[in-house]
């Protein structure tokens, strides 16, 4: 355990300094959280067009985490042992092609292709945008996730909304084309991306592996990522569902998208200067609270007001999980393997959302409860477990 942010985000430049750099890392993760955004958006006009049923349409939502979980693997060992920009550059041109077969589909194998392909590049991408992002801001790590995460956040949330409003009389696959549009814009500004000495192979030290398993404190986070991140995940499938088969329009859809989205930038942006500081512990121990609140509402009454009220609790828990859990695999990643924890933090992340939405898609309502309860209980332990940990890094 360290109780700094590794030397891969200290490093000096040698080959480039831009004021553009943090560009293409954000535009990419733009896109890659509007994939999140839009997606449950599409399921009901997915499912009609191409008749599945909710098993089939799992596969949709889950195809692309699945491909996830295991391109971060490949993109956090790539990231730590080659040139990080060009790692960085494959995985987005992996995420815009996968988008554009999706665009082209015309089966529900080719859509699945589409969608595994695409999420296979963001898994190669992901984990590098925390780091490239922390390099340009060595003192105040975690201002810059929030920033990232906030400036992103508010973008995709007006995306359902946009979305529902104006394009959607054009089909599902506008959606596909504004996603691979954005992350194009991404591949243009990676040129610009801070190379540093670490990028350079022959000065890398080698990764020492054993570290990472006997780190107690960064699987407690791994742990607490999973939880969370299978809670929303869940929230975010049924959401969409539940308010087509009660007849809501897309627009109004996209609005409760939107809201979720709203209120995790919003809050992220009044947390931008608590996440350096002890409050981080107190954020953290908050957010399984709120998602268990948000997905109870959800329940109680299906009528608009409570849906609505039920995304405001859901984005606070996920603003309150989100760049603090970050922001501490980043400070008990061993030393010189930033990106591989980063891959780690993400793939638990995406597995705990399979996991939730295969096993829980066609559960009843008690179920559910039960089961996202607990999740959010083994969260909170998780947080407590490693609270000492916190204090003294913080």
């Amino acid at each position: 355990m360290t109780s700094h942010i590794p030397d891969i985000e200290k490093v000096d430049p040698v080959v480039l300094s831009s004021r553009t750099a943090v560009f293409g890392p954000v535009a990419a993760y733009i896109a890659f959280v509007m994939e999140l955004t839009l997606v449950p958006l599409l399921l009901p006009t997915i499912q009609m067009q191409f008749g599945l049923s909710i098993g089939e349409l799992t596969w949709v939502f889950n195809s692309y985490g699945s491909a996830v979980a295991i391109g971060v693997l490949l993109g956090g060992w790539f990231g730590d042992t080659f040139d990080t920009r060009r790692v960085f550059s494959v995985g987005v041109t992996f995420f815009v092609a996968g988008s554009l077969i999706v665009v082209s589909a015309d089966n529900f194998q080719m859509l699945i292709v589409g969608r595994t392909l695409q999420g296979f590049g963001s898994g190669i991408f992901s984990p590098l945008v925390p780091v490239l992002l922390t390099r340009a801001a060595p003192l105040t790590p975690g201002k810059m996730l929030i920033f990232w995460g906030s400036i992103a956040g508010y973008i995709a949330a007006l995306a359902p909304l946009f979305y529902g409003n104006f394009l959607s009389e054009h089909g599902w696959s506008i959606a596909f084309i504004l996603i691979a549009a954005i992350a194009i814009v991404a591949l243009f500004f990676s040129k610009d991306i801070l190379v540093t000495k670490n990028d350079v192979p022959h000065a890398q030290q080698k990764p020492n592996y054993i570290e990472l398993f006997r780190s107690r404190d960064l699987w407690l986070m791994f742990v607490y990522v999973f939880c969370t991140y299978g809670s929303i995940s869940y929230f975010l499938f049924r959401l969409p569902i539940v308010l087509s088969e009660n007849e809501i329009k897309t627009s109004s859809i996209g609005f409760a998208l939107s809201v979720l989205w709203l209120t995790f930038s919003g809050l992220s942006t009044l947390l931008r200067n608590k996440v350096d500081a002890p409050h981080v512990r107190t954020i953290m121990l908050i957010g399984p609270l709120f998602i268990v609140v948000g997905f109870l509402l959800s329940y109680v009454n299906e009528n608009m007001l409570f849906l609505l009220l039920s995304s405001v609790f859901v984005g606070a828990g996920l603003a309150c999980s989100n760049a603090p859990s970050t922001q501490l695999v980043l400070k008990f990643a061993p030393k010189g393997m930033s990106a591989i924890s980063t891959s780690l933090d993400i793939t638990f992340a995406r597995l705990g959302g399979i996991a939730t939405v295969a096993m829980l898609a066609r559960v009843e309502f008690e179920y559910t409860a039960s089961a996202i309860c607990l999740l959010c209980f083994l969260a909170t332990f998780c947080a407590l477990a490693a609270s000492k940990v916190i204090d003294e890094c913080t």
